[in-house]
This record gives structure tokens, sequence and C-alpha cells, in this order.
């Protein structure tokens, strides 16, 4: 069993926190956070090919066809072997059936030897998309509610409703690390950025119940023989081990789907597998060094205020 004062270290973990969330605010502003068809609206136009594409020529043509700002996923389809462009162009406005026919006409046009069709065509409408987030952002809430009212019930004998709320703000701690890793990677908001932070919300929440367990068992066990921040520091240690190693299990699998995903050029994996990853370490890292020691900090002021 490690022997670490984490209390004794939260004004280190805090301040880490504090830095890199003021680096994404700051990129966040200078930077922009760019958002994808889903929640800002727009068309998406998915082409296979053949042979060896420019990818950025494919996309310089693309937009000067659509006079609009277009991103643009490429990956190879395993069954066929032929590769496909993602086309993704968001706006307030969708294209319409004569400008992707233009479009794709355009695209014949410019690389004959690639053979460019289209596979599949989608229009998602602004309003649509706002709801789309809307919706997404309601989710994310309501399931930070109901785990502060199922954390405060579980440990209510333990001062709950304090556990539950230090435990969101880990859980915020890690929603803001996944935001800044598509920002950062300028990787645009979609799906994959709601999946990303609820399957963290999971995680993390697991790591912190399994913590909190531990110290209302050593309440029992220790009594008034401890102090918190002593009983809060034997129980991260004692399930320092166990929690690590689940998360560095699934750190592991998401790492070789990463692997596979970039051998083959699948970004849309790419794209939800690698912020995965940053999302699971911070996601142990806040059970470990933000809610407990927070935990304690919230305790000790109230104590010193009465």
């Amino acid at each position: 069993m490690t022997n670490i004062s984490f209390t004794g270290l939260s004004k280190r973990f805090f301040t880490l926190s504090l830095v890199i969330i003021a680096v994404i605010l700051v990129a966040s502003l200078v930077l922009g956070v760019q958002m994808d068809v889903q929640f800002k609206g727009g068309s998406i136009i998915t082409y296979s090919y053949e042979g060896e594409l420019d990818k950025e020529a494919f996309a310089k043509t693309a937009q000067d066809l659509t006079e609009t700002t277009i991103s643009i996923q490429e990956s190879t389809d395993i069954a066929t072997g032929r590769g496909t462009m993602v086309l993704t162009l968001p706006g307030s406005k969708s294209l319409t059936a004569e400008q992707m026919v233009a479009v794709t006409e355009g695209l014949q046009t410019q690389f004959p030897e690639n053979n460019p069709q289209t596979l599949s065509i989608s229009n998602v409408s602004a309003t649509m998309g706002a709801e789309f987030l809307a919706k997404c952002l309601t989710a994310v809430a309501f399931a930070s509610l109901l785990m502060i009212v199922y954390v405060s019930f579980r440990f209510r004998r333990i001062g709950g409703w304090a556990a539950g709320v230090m435990g969101v703000v880990a859980l915020i701690h890690d929603i803001i690390m996944v935001f800044g890793v598509f920002v950062l990677l300028r990787i645009p908001l979609n799906g994959n950025f709601i999946a990303v932070v609820l399957t963290i919300l999971g995680y993390s929440l697991n790591d912190t119940i399994v913590i909190y367990d531990r110290i209302r068992e050593n309440k029992k066990l220790q009594g008034d023989k401890l102090s918190l921040a002593e009983l809060v520091d034997l129980s991260i240690n004692q399930s320092f081990r166990r929690t690590l190693n689940t998360t560095i299990t699934t750190v592991l699998a998401m790492v070789v789907v990463t692997a596979v995903a970039f051998i083959y050029n699948v970004e849309s994996i790419i794209t939800f597998s690698g912020p995965m990853i940053l999302g699971l370490i911070s996601g142990v890292y806040s059970s470990i060094c933000i809610a407990g020691p927070l935990w304690v900090r919230w305790h000790n002021y109230r104590d010193a205020r009465a």
C-alpha cells in the first residue's frame, strides 16, 4: 500500500488543475471553438474514391465549389479497399440538391483518375443542431444532479451531500479537460464529444465512489481515532492501486483502438478514442487528487467558520 499525503499535497493538485483550466479558457478565446454540423447545422457529404488522392487539393476544390469552409476526414473501407472522404460543411444553410450535384460533377471533373462517387448526403438545419446541443448539455446536467442525489443518500452518514458536491466538482473538472482536448487538437465538437464526456463521467464517478466506500468503511473501523484528513489519505492509499489498475487497463485498450484506427486512417474513431484516453487519465486524477482533498478542505473551512 502506498503512503502518500494527498490532502497535504492538495494545494499543488489544485494549482495544477487551475493552470490547465486557465490554458484551456485562453485557448478557447484565442483559437475559438469549432462546432461540427451536428451542433451548428450544415451538410455532410461522403465520397468514395480510387487510388491515391490529394486530400488537401480535394478539400480546396470542394471549398471553391461550395464557397464555404470545409473540414475533411479520410478513411479506408476495409471491405472494398476504396478510400472515403467525408466533407463537412458547417453553416446555417444546407446545400440544395442542385448545389450537391454541381459539387460532385466538379470533383469528378477535377479528379477523373480517382473516380469520386457520392456515398451519402446528410443535411442538418441550424435549428436542429442547436436543439441537439441543448439536449446533450441538459443530459450532462441532469446526470450530474442525479449523481449528487445518489452520493448524498449513499454516504449520508459521513456528510453525504458535501461528498456528492465535491464529486460533481471533480466531474466538472473532467468535462473541462475533455473540452480542452477538443479545443487544443482542433477537433470540432460533435457527438463524439458528448459520448466521451458521458463515458468519462461514469468512469470518474465509479473511481470516486470506490474511494468514498473505503472512507465509510474506515470510519466504522477507526471511529474518531483519525482526523478527516488522515481518514481520507488512508482510504485513497488503500484504493490507489485498484483505481489506477482499472484506468490503466482501459487506457491500454483505447491505445490499441487508436493505433488500429490510425493504421486504417479512420479519423472518426481517432477523434473519439484520443480524447477518451486523456479523459480517463483526468478522471482517475480528479477522483484521487481532487474529490477527497477538496472535501477535506470544505470540512476544515466549515469548521473554522463554526
